[in-house]
């Protein structure tokens, strides 16, 4: 992830000018099994050197001399996980001086969603896995990166919309059912069926269609979808990722 020489000792390290990198946070929605709650998940990478060999961390990498930092986003999720999401938005900056054990190293982080279809999807590679957001081995990622999580988190959780995420996570068109379920994963709680569609009834961002959701036993439910306008309350520096060359 880094590009210190490697003839540089300690000393040498912690005094060179710090490297820029780009990390990226991709949340997805896992669906319940069995009946159980819908589950936020996301896909990250084992660290196969120093420092932090072993732990898993945030796809990403280094900067190149001549790219954007979209590009750079774009590319490292690419080449270490195979996931190519049609946006990435610009998350926080974090360059605590200590975050790496080796030399200063400042990370931009991006965050975007990906829809339920594409859960799970990745290269074939032993070192690539979705985790579940309260899977265990989360708590001991490398770097500072369960902070850059909670921090994605805490954004999903406190600047969007819902049927803005809906759309997102689910698709153009979804149930109520489905849509709570995922606000049950995000929030990490259970929500009233009958409070959480009195809600809905007060936004002016999901509106029913004249679809209803086909099989099932039971009488279909309908859909909805998502006609929301306006700047997104979860852009800050959108960045098209850019079409790889070749």
């Amino acid at each position: 992830m880094t590009s210190v020489p490697s003839w540089a000792n300690v000393d040498e390290r912690r005094n060179m000018p710090p490297t820029l990198a780009v990390s990226t946070v991709i949340l997805g929605i896992r669906e319940g099994v069995e009946g159980g709650p819908d589950k936020l998940c996301l896909p990250l990478v084992r660290r196969i050197r120093q420092p932090h060999a072993g732990l898993w961390a945030l796809p990403g990498g280094p900067v190149g001399a001549r790219e954007s930092l979209g590009q750079a986003a774009g590319r490292t999720l690419a080449e270490t996980t195979g996931l190519r999401p049609n946006y990435l938005e610009q998350l926080y900056t974090f360059g605590d001086i200590d975050r790496s054990p080796t030399h200063r190293l400042v990370t931009i982080a991006y965050f975007a969603l990906m829809h339920v279809d594409q859960v799970g999807a990745t290269v074939r590679d032993e070192n690539v896995a979705w985790f579940d957001i309260d899977d265990p081995q989360i708590a001991r990622m490398a770097f500072d990166h369960r902070q850059i999580v909670d921090y994605a988190l805490w954004r999903l959780r406190n600047k969007t919309e819902y049927g803005q995420i809906a759309h997102r996570l689910l698709g153009e068109r979804f149930t109520l059912a489905a849509l709570r379920g995922v606000y049950e994963a995000i929030l990490g709680r259970r929500l009233d069926p009958a409070n959480f569609r009195r809600t809905l009834n007060s936004t002016a961002s999901i509106e029913a269609t004249d679809e209803y959701q086909a099989g099932g036993k039971h009488r279909p439910p309908r859909l909805y979808r998502y006609v929301g306008h306006g700047p997104d309350p979860l852009q800050v520096d959108p960045l098209q990722v850019e079409p790889q060359q070749g």
